[in-house]
């Protein structure tokens, strides 16, 4: 089942008074509200580029058990891969799972996108 995650564009200022006003107890985010804030639909479109839905949608389908695997099934190398994944899970939208105390699994949290601006 692919699970849908909610964007927003908003300028920084208007997202930190949001912040401020959550942490305030003066806003209580619907549930159809966005997750993944970001200032432009520049940044965001280089988070979700064709060639990273690309990248979740292969770790969705492949479920590779390692960096390693998903960088032999992409033709990335494992040093841009990692950069890749690493900012992903920065923003929720993938999870690196540590496995065997040495290697950390790929896992795509959303594969779907709603944009709000």
């Amino acid at each position: 089942m692919e699970r849908i995650i909610r964007i927003g564009v908003m300028p920084e200022e208007k997202i930190k008074e949001r912040m401020l006003a959550i942490a305030g107890g003066k806003h209580k985010p619907a549930k159809d509200e966005p997750t993944i804030w970001f200032t432009s639909m520049k940044s965001l479109a280089e988070i979700l580029s064709d060639k990273n839905i690309a990248l979740l949608r292969m770790i969705a389908e492949r479920k590779p058990q390692s960096v390693s695997e998903l960088a032999h099934a992409s033709g990335r190398k494992v040093s841009n891969l990692s950069r890749t994944l690493k900012t992903l899970s920065q923003y929720g939208i993938v999870e690196l799972q540590e496995v065997d105390g040495k290697r950390l699994r790929p896992v795509a949290k959303y594969t779907k996108f709603v944009i709000a601006a």
